[in-house]
């Protein structure tokens, strides 16, 4: 072993913090030689020494979801024992919300930087320049597979299955029954997109997203190939339905919290199981295996919150801190222990990237770091870093909204409250007057990275028209871009909203010239009804009041109109009719396209749906 003393030798002379690193890298190079030549003696193929990767991360649910973190109420026996064997960062932090996490998880990136800083009005579509996950583990050779909810775009070139994901589940927007989901869906026997073609399945959400990771991952390990396993639950975020098994034991909580807490209990259910899974088929002990969540409590945080203020959507820790679990046993990621220094959703890609030795994507500079160092030792001297997380939910950002600027000591909130986390966790004492300098400094890092992202604003993300892999297009009033609201879920197109806190318009890119065909309608192509039409309450489902349950309140237009960039035609509804039908020529380029439909007092509707194909 003569070699490794010297591969040692010329870094004993570096500073501890870079030796650490040095010798991690040296150390991880050495177990993968020794790992694939093992693999070679056991008649394995080379590709069997590159680590497999199973990330599960559920939606709303905080740190304090958790009996391993302290819940008094909620047992969560099957992630306590993954978290009795993990590496645990229990600093670590993500956005407020759904789709701005998802964003920086998957790309390493600041999550304004990704154009995706709200989770509706086109503002959850994850810029075409964005390089994701999928898309590097893909290139190095990996099946790579997403399973859920993906909430980051519903057409191309935004889709996972466009993102680099070979083989895809997933429900529409950022849940089932949001609006782009398919027709009806509530949490049970719904119908999910199966690489790209809608595909009936039977049992709850949570449980047919896990079912079909399991498949994926056996076709794979099967066929030799390493894998990456991305399955995004749609669960615990509401509306509030779960089997009603695993409600039943808190059944004496009001309705929505228990079925919130059922969901918990489910995916609890489900990781277990995978886990066994993994067992069996001889794949844990080389797989990489994260549990995490993407931002604080909807409604758990007033059971239980881990002593932290706030809770979805809140700058305050109760929005942003959560779970980070990760085990590795053939890459020696197995100690229990915590990892306290401040980390968060940008380090995940680089992280992997470095403890699956894969090609980093070229000419892409991550704003997070690679946490090797700390998971592999406790880095005594690892710097201490400045991270900025935020919730805008708006149209445009705005400076300083809901923003915490974060140390492993401080917090700055809205750029005016400080807040030493160290000793006072809750955030109960504003000490901001006592420290002007901590002030200073953490404003001056904000000053510099707002300044830096704030170009990049008005690059909006368009969805594409006469793209050959999505066509026709599918657009839907989730996506329309408005300053207030819009209808994004069904009962919203269920109750016809309308007025001008409820219409809008899409961004669209043309890909080229030449002849469209537009196609309106009330009620999407699966619900095969009038655009007149009234429509029955669909039928419930256990826990809370389903979507679908609200009544579809009949509309009637006479006419139906459709803007394209400056371009504006009109054409007459009659009763009965299922759609408007527009023939137009469309020139290369982004615009803007908007429809609506109007009634003979001049009441309007959005177009809630709408098909564009070309010919």
């Amino acid at each position: 072993m003569h070699w490794f003393g010297v591969a040692y030798f010329p870094v004993l002379a570096l500073p501890h913090s870079q030796r650490v690193i040095a010798m991690n890298k040296i150390e991880k190079s050495v177990a993968r030689l020794l790992f694939v030549f093992l693999a070679a003696c056991s008649n394995s193929n080379l590709t069997a020494a590159q680590p497999n990767v199973v990330i599960v991360i559920t939606d709303d649910q905080g740190y304090g979801d958790l009996s391993c973190h302290g819940n008094p109420v909620l047992k969560t026996p099957n992630i306590d024992a993954l978290y009795e064997q993990s590496i645990r960062l229990t600093d670590y932090h993500v956005a407020p919300t759904c789709s701005p996490t998802r964003s920086a998880f998957v790309t390493g990136h600041w999550t304004n930087r990704t154009g995706v800083w709200h989770t509706i009005m086109g503002r959850s579509m994850l810029r075409e320049n964005e390089v994701t996950m999928g898309q590097v583990f893909k290139d190095a050779g990996y099946a790579t597979g997403m399973f859920g909810k993906w909430h980051l775009g519903d057409n191309y070139p935004y889709r996972p299955e466009d993102r680099g994901y070979t083989e895809v589940m997933r429900l529409g927007g950022g849940g089932v029954g949001q609006t782009p989901d398919y027709w009806d869906n509530a949490y049970f026997d719904g119908s999910y997109w199966h690489n790209g073609t809608p595909e009936p399945v039977k049992g709850f959400c949570t449980d047919v997203f896990f079912d079909y990771a399991k498949r994926f991952i056996k076709a794979q390990h099967t066929a030799g190939k390493p894998f990456l396993a991305y399955i995004a639950t749609n669960a615990p975020h509401g509306p509030m339905h779960s089997p009603v098994d695993a409600s039943a034991p808190y059944k004496s909580l009001e309705t929505n919290l228990a079925n919130f807490f059922g969901m918990i209990a489910n995916i609890d259910e489900n990781v277990g199981r995978l886990r066994d899974f993994l067992r069996t088929e001889g794949v844990e002990d080389n797989t990489i295996f994260i549990f995490t969540t993407d931002n604080g409590s909807s409604s758990g945080s007033q059971t239980f919150n881990a002593s932290m203020r706030g809770s979805k959507g809140s700058p305050y820790d109760g929005g942003h801190r959560v779970p980070f679990f990760i085990r590795w046993p053939a890459g020696g990621l197995t100690e229990a222990k915590d990892v306290e220094a401040i980390t968060a959703h940008v380090d995940v890609l680089p992280t992997l990237i470095d403890l699956c030795d894969v090609a980093a994507p070229r000419g892409v500079q991550f704003d997070g770091v690679s946490l090797t160092p700390l998971l592999r030792s406790n880095a005594e001297e690892w710097p201490d870093r400045i991270l900025v997380t935020d919730s805008q939910r708006v149209k445009d950002p705005i400076k300083w909204r809901q923003s915490s600027v974060m140390t492993s000591r401080w917090r700055l909130i809205n750029g005016k409250e400080l807040y030493d986390i160290k000793q006072d966790p809750g955030q109960s004492s504003n000490v901001a007057s006592g420290h002007p300098d901590v002030v200073q400094r953490l404003t001056a890092f904000y000053e510099d990275w707002w300044s830096e992202l704030e170009p990049t604003f008005d690059n909006d993300a368009a969805i594409f028209l006469g793209h050959a892999a999505d066509n026709p297009a599918r657009l839907t009033s989730h996506d329309w871009i408005t300053t207030d609201s819009t209808p994004w879920n069904q009962q919203h197109i269920r109750q016809a909203l309308n007025g001008a806190g409820n219409t809008g318009f899409w961004n669209v890119n043309v890909v080229e010239d030449g002849d469209y065909t537009i196609r309106l309608r009330r009620w999407p192509e699966e619900a095969n009804l009038p655009i007149d039409a009234s429509l029955a309450a669909g039928r419930p489902v256990p826990g809370a009041r389903a979507f679908r349950t609200a009544p579809g309140l009949a509309i009637h237009p006479t006419k139906a109109r459709l803007t394209v960039g400056d371009a504006k035609s009109t054409k007459l509804v009659s009763p009965g009719d299922l759609e408007v039908v527009f023939e137009v020529r469309l020139a290369k380029g982004k615009t803007r396209m908007s429809a609506v439909f109007e009634t003979e007092a001049g009441e309007e509707f959005g177009a809630y749906y709408a098909y564009v194909s070309k010919k």
